[in-house]
């Protein structure tokens, strides 16, 4: 309900009326047939136009739709490791690490424990380390690495820069676009690559235990 006693008035064309009194942009309202829809309240006197507030309500929700599909989808990628990874392992996921990072997306790294890895820890703290290292002209550290039971976690984000000597040719180096990586093709392990939203709902399309990320 509008409340005030005046109001600068747009008619059904978009023309600026001018001031006037609440019932005279009523009645031209009613005339017709039309709504009087008060759409600036930060000015003296309020303005309003007359519309179809109907038809307005559904414009403004089909923007907001339009502007929400718009919007890019925060996406965290997750890449597992072990302490005792080898050179290859190691590179082979850092090429996903970066390419993740440039398509804009996170990258959280969890360094899994089994058994007696537990009692060198900081062997996978190095690893972890030699990352932020590797990836120090890519990525900058959200989440420094952080012991969570058995596991170390650390996330990172892109910094917006590229490599200057860039990516191997990923057909050489046997890398695939990320969202086709099939379990089987991962090396020791089968759930090293999972896709991850924000909110840590992962993709129904990667068969991944999350059992093991728990605390």
């Amino acid at each position: 309900m509008i409340r005030e006693d005046q109001v600068r008035l747009i008619n059904t064309a978009g023309e600026h009326v001018g001031v006037v009194a609440i019932q005279d942009a009523l009645r031209q309202a009613q005339v017709s047939n039309l709504d009087l829809v008060e759409i600036g309240d930060k000015s003296k006197p309020h303005v309003c136009r007359i519309m179809d507030y109907g038809q307005f309500k559904y414009e403004k929700a089909k923007k907001e739709k339009e502007a929400k599909k718009k919007q890019k989808k925060i996406v965290v990628k997750e890449i597992k490791l072990r302490p005792r990874i080898d050179d290859h392992d190691y590179q082979f996921k850092m090429n996903h690490a970066i390419k993740f990072l440039e398509h804009g997306d996170k990258v959280r790294f969890i360094m899994q424990f089994r058994g007696r890895e537990m009692a060198h820890k900081e062997l996978g703290m190095a690893v972890m380390e030699q990352i932020i290292k590797d990836l120090e002209i890519e990525a900058i550290v959200e989440q420094m690495p952080k012991h969570e039971g058995r596991f170390i976690n650390m996330t990172v984000t892109p910094s917006g820069k590229k490599s200057i000597t860039g990516l191997e040719d990923e057909e050489s180096a046997g890398i695939h676009d990320p969202d086709e990586v099939e379990s089987d093709s991962m090396p020791d392990e089968t759930d090293d690559l999972i896709d991850e939203d924000e909110t840590g709902g992962v993709d129904d399309t990667d068969e991944t235990d999350e059992d093991d990320n728990e605390k």
